[in-house]
Protein backbone atom coordinates (compact mmCIF):
# COMPACT_ATOMS: atom_id res chain seq x y z
CA UNK A 1 0.00 0.00 0.00
CA UNK A 2 3.03 2.61 0.83
CA UNK A 3 4.80 1.69 -2.42
CA UNK A 4 1.10 2.15 -4.00
CA UNK A 5 1.22 6.04 -2.66
CA UNK A 6 4.64 6.91 -3.15
CA UNK A 7 4.30 5.75 -6.77
CA UNK A 8 0.79 7.87 -7.15
CA UNK A 9 2.45 10.95 -4.98
CA UNK A 10 5.58 11.00 -7.42
CA UNK A 11 2.93 10.46 -10.85
CA UNK A 12 1.10 13.69 -9.40
CA UNK A 13 3.98 15.87 -8.58
CA UNK A 14 5.59 15.44 -12.07
CA UNK A 15 2.70 17.14 -13.61
CA UNK A 16 2.18 20.96 -13.63
CA UNK A 17 -1.19 22.32 -12.29
CA UNK A 18 -2.90 25.37 -14.35
CA UNK A 19 -5.25 26.96 -12.79
CA UNK A 20 -8.07 28.30 -14.78
CA UNK A 21 -7.99 32.52 -15.24
CA UNK A 22 -11.28 33.31 -17.66
CA UNK A 23 -11.98 36.43 -18.66
CA UNK A 24 -15.74 36.71 -19.85
CA UNK A 25 -16.07 40.15 -22.13
CA UNK A 26 -19.30 41.39 -22.89
CA UNK A 27 -18.89 43.59 -26.00
CA UNK A 28 -21.67 46.53 -26.18
CA UNK A 29 -23.96 46.72 -29.16
CA UNK A 30 -23.63 50.46 -29.97
CA UNK A 31 -26.22 52.16 -32.31
CA UNK A 32 -23.81 54.63 -34.10
CA UNK A 33 -23.93 56.29 -37.68
CA UNK A 34 -20.71 54.07 -38.41
CA UNK A 35 -19.61 51.22 -36.09
CA UNK A 36 -15.97 49.49 -35.85
CA UNK A 37 -15.60 46.60 -33.27
CA UNK A 38 -13.49 47.43 -30.66
CA UNK A 39 -9.71 46.90 -29.92
CA UNK A 40 -9.38 44.65 -26.64
CA UNK A 41 -6.08 44.33 -24.76
CA UNK A 42 -5.90 41.91 -21.68
CA UNK A 43 -3.03 42.67 -19.10
CA UNK A 44 -1.75 42.18 -15.42
CA UNK A 45 -0.31 45.15 -13.65
CA UNK A 46 1.13 45.39 -9.93
CA UNK A 47 -0.33 47.13 -7.25
CA UNK A 48 1.51 50.30 -8.05
CA UNK A 49 0.15 50.06 -11.65
CA UNK A 50 3.05 48.58 -13.54
CA UNK A 51 2.52 46.14 -16.10
CA UNK A 52 3.63 42.91 -15.35
CA UNK A 53 2.37 40.61 -18.24
CA UNK A 54 0.74 41.37 -21.55
CA UNK A 55 -2.23 38.69 -21.83
CA UNK A 56 -4.24 39.38 -24.89
CA UNK A 57 -4.93 41.85 -28.02
CA UNK A 58 -7.77 41.76 -30.29
CA UNK A 59 -7.19 43.91 -33.41
CA UNK A 60 -7.57 43.78 -37.14
CA UNK A 61 -5.10 44.50 -39.40
CA UNK A 62 -5.36 48.28 -38.95
CA UNK A 63 -2.17 48.43 -36.41
CA UNK A 64 -2.30 52.02 -37.00
CA UNK A 65 -5.12 52.09 -34.34
CA UNK A 66 -3.48 50.66 -31.82
CA UNK A 67 -2.41 53.66 -30.19
CA UNK A 68 -5.98 54.25 -29.09
CA UNK A 69 -5.66 51.98 -26.51
CA UNK A 70 -3.82 54.52 -24.40
CA UNK A 71 -3.36 52.62 -21.73
CA UNK A 72 -1.81 49.68 -22.90
CA UNK A 73 0.24 51.52 -25.58
CA UNK A 74 1.74 53.27 -23.15
CA UNK A 75 2.47 50.55 -20.86
CA UNK A 76 3.31 47.75 -22.69
CA UNK A 77 2.35 48.01 -26.28
CA UNK A 78 4.80 50.44 -28.22
CA UNK A 79 8.07 48.33 -26.77
CA UNK A 80 6.39 45.48 -28.37
CA UNK A 81 6.95 43.96 -32.16
CA UNK A 82 4.27 42.45 -33.85
CA UNK A 83 3.15 39.57 -33.64
CA UNK A 84 2.07 40.69 -30.21
CA UNK A 85 2.78 38.82 -26.76
CA UNK A 86 -0.24 37.01 -25.72
CA UNK A 87 -3.41 35.39 -27.34
CA UNK A 88 -4.09 37.38 -30.51
CA UNK A 89 -7.03 37.68 -32.33
CA UNK A 90 -9.26 39.57 -34.36
CA UNK A 91 -11.83 42.15 -33.10
CA UNK A 92 -14.74 40.53 -31.77
CA UNK A 93 -18.81 41.95 -32.48
CA UNK A 94 -21.02 43.05 -29.96
CA UNK A 95 -22.19 39.97 -27.67
CA UNK A 96 -20.85 37.93 -24.87
CA UNK A 97 -16.77 35.97 -25.38
CA UNK A 98 -14.43 33.99 -23.08
CA UNK A 99 -11.14 33.21 -22.96
CA UNK A 100 -9.13 31.06 -20.76
CA UNK A 101 -5.74 32.63 -20.19
CA UNK A 102 -4.89 29.65 -17.92
CA UNK A 103 -2.54 28.16 -19.92
CA UNK A 104 -0.07 31.08 -20.52
CA UNK A 105 3.47 30.75 -19.64
CA UNK A 106 3.92 34.29 -18.11
CA UNK A 107 0.81 33.33 -15.81
CA UNK A 108 2.79 30.07 -14.64
CA UNK A 109 5.33 32.07 -13.49
CA UNK A 110 3.87 35.06 -12.05
CA UNK A 111 4.87 35.33 -8.58
CA UNK A 112 2.45 35.08 -6.26
CA UNK A 113 0.90 38.31 -4.63
CA UNK A 114 -1.94 40.92 -5.16
CA UNK A 115 -2.55 41.88 -8.81
CA UNK A 116 -5.42 43.46 -10.91
CA UNK A 117 -6.49 42.15 -14.52
CA UNK A 118 -7.08 45.62 -16.29
CA UNK A 119 -9.29 45.21 -20.01
CA UNK A 120 -9.04 48.09 -21.93
CA UNK A 121 -11.43 48.81 -25.14
CA UNK A 122 -10.80 51.31 -28.01
CA UNK A 123 -13.13 51.92 -30.70
CA UNK A 124 -12.11 53.70 -33.63
CA UNK A 125 -14.58 56.77 -34.63
CA UNK A 126 -15.78 55.74 -31.22
CA UNK A 127 -14.94 55.57 -27.41
CA UNK A 128 -12.63 54.08 -24.92
CA UNK A 129 -13.33 52.38 -21.71
CA UNK A 130 -11.01 50.53 -19.13
CA UNK A 131 -11.36 48.04 -16.66
CA UNK A 132 -9.49 47.33 -13.53
CA UNK A 133 -10.56 43.38 -12.09
CA UNK A 134 -8.20 42.49 -8.33
CA UNK A 135 -7.23 39.16 -7.48
CA UNK A 136 -4.96 37.07 -6.00
CA UNK A 137 -2.19 34.43 -7.39
CA UNK A 138 -1.95 31.91 -7.46
CA UNK A 139 -5.21 31.03 -6.34
CA UNK A 140 -5.79 29.13 -3.48
CA UNK A 141 -9.58 29.12 -3.52
CA UNK A 142 -11.85 29.94 -6.44
CA UNK A 143 -11.77 33.80 -6.79
CA UNK A 144 -14.87 36.05 -9.25
CA UNK A 145 -14.41 39.47 -9.72
CA UNK A 146 -16.85 41.78 -12.07
CA UNK A 147 -16.95 45.04 -13.47
CA UNK A 148 -19.71 46.67 -15.52
CA UNK A 149 -18.51 48.88 -18.32
CA UNK A 150 -20.62 51.99 -19.32
CA UNK A 151 -19.85 52.41 -23.22
CA UNK A 152 -17.40 50.06 -25.07
CA UNK A 153 -17.67 47.19 -22.64
CA UNK A 154 -20.47 45.43 -21.02
CA UNK A 155 -19.63 42.66 -18.37
CA UNK A 156 -16.58 41.59 -17.56
CA UNK A 157 -15.82 39.31 -15.16
CA UNK A 158 -12.78 37.39 -14.50
CA UNK A 159 -13.00 33.53 -12.90
CA UNK A 160 -9.48 31.97 -11.18
CA UNK A 161 -10.40 28.10 -10.26
CA UNK A 162 -6.98 26.20 -8.90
Amino acid sequence: MRVLLTACLALLAGQSFSASFQVDVEVQRLRVAEYHSPYVAFWVENPDRSTILPLGLWYDDQEKWLKDIRQWWRRTGRSQSSPYDGLTGATRPPGKHSINFGELDGLQTLPAGEYTLVVEAAREVGGREVLRLPFTWPAQEPQTQQADGNNELGSVTLTIDP
